[in-house]
């Protein structure tokens, strides 16, 4: 059988052309930032403080210690850091809050960490969301840098953990625990 002459000039260009249009718009999604890097869960904090109406969320990568030794090796001390695993990890307040004695806005922020190996460390929150680690991390979009005690606890949190605890009428504080290290930022409310 003889195809036709449209055939060849009409319908198989046209097919050409869809074709690729289709494969062009699949490769053209949206997609999510690095998720086939992603090697840790994904972990969520939150709480809601009634009487302010104010809701605060962190969104973390939780990595596990799998036998690491983990602050001072696989998390390097005096460096910053992600503050988890896979993308920076994100503090969001719907109120204004003091967060560890300094005034942080209603917002959502990136949440890096100094971590050291004796005494305080420094807790950063930062304007630049949507970082994936600590690599793209730039010290001028800083909001705020707090110091924080850490402490050593006999204990061994075996997957990196962020929660709030001792909630009061007027407070919380904020705990980020792995391995035998614990640290606590407090957060007062402004009814």
């Amino acid at each position: 059988m003889k195809l036709p002459f449209y055939f060849f000039r009409e319908v198989i260009p046209s097919f050409l052309i869809g074709l690729f249009l289709l494969t062009g718009c699949g490769e053209s999604q949206p997609q999510e930032p690095d998720r086939e890097r992603r090697k840790s869960p994904i972990a969520i904090a939150q709480t809601t403080h009634e009487p302010s109406n104010t809701y605060i969320k962190i969104v973390y990568g939780q990595p596990y210690k799998n036998g690491r030794q983990i602050f001072g090796e696989l998390v390097p001390y005096n460096e910053v850091w992600r503050t988890g695993a896979n993308e920076a990890t994100e503090l969001t307040t719907t109120r204004d809050v003091t967060f560890a004695d300094k005034l942080l806005e209603a917002g959502t922020y990136a949440l890096f960490s100094i971590p050291k190996e004796n005494g305080n460390w420094t807790i950063i929150l930062n304007s630049k969301l949507g970082q994936w680690g600590a690599f793209d991390y730039n010290s001028a979009h800083d909001v705020l840098r707090v110091n924080v005690p850490s402490q050593y606890t006999e204990k061994v949190t075996e997957a990196f953990t962020i929660r709030f605890a001792d909630i009061q009428e007027d407070s919380t504080n904020i705990i980020m625990e792995w391995d035998q290290t614990e640290v606590r930022i407090p957060v007062e409310f402004s009814n």
